[in-house]
């Protein structure tokens, strides 16, 4: 078997594998900048934007959803 079909084949084989881990990894590092970037807002920042340090890791977490929906009425 030649070299350049050895690589093909490795690549086959272990590319998908090192792609998904790329796109894991790419999307933890979104996450961490995130969460650091609001970590470092101010009280008065966060109120403005509608929410508190303790919702901090769930609006990371959950980018798509609202925070201000998870408060109850009252």
């Amino acid at each position: 078997m030649s070299t350049i079909s050895q690589t093909t084949v490795w690549q086959r084989r272990h590319g998908g594998a090192f792609r998904n881990f790329w796109a894991a990894f790419q999307e933890w590092r979104k996450w961490e900048r995130l969460r650091h970037d609001l970590c470092s807002l101010s009280d008065q920042e966060l109120k403005d934007i509608g929410i508190t340090y303790g919702e901090i890791d769930y609006v990371v977490a959950n980018r798509e959803t609202d925070p201000r929906g998870i408060r109850s009425a009252g």
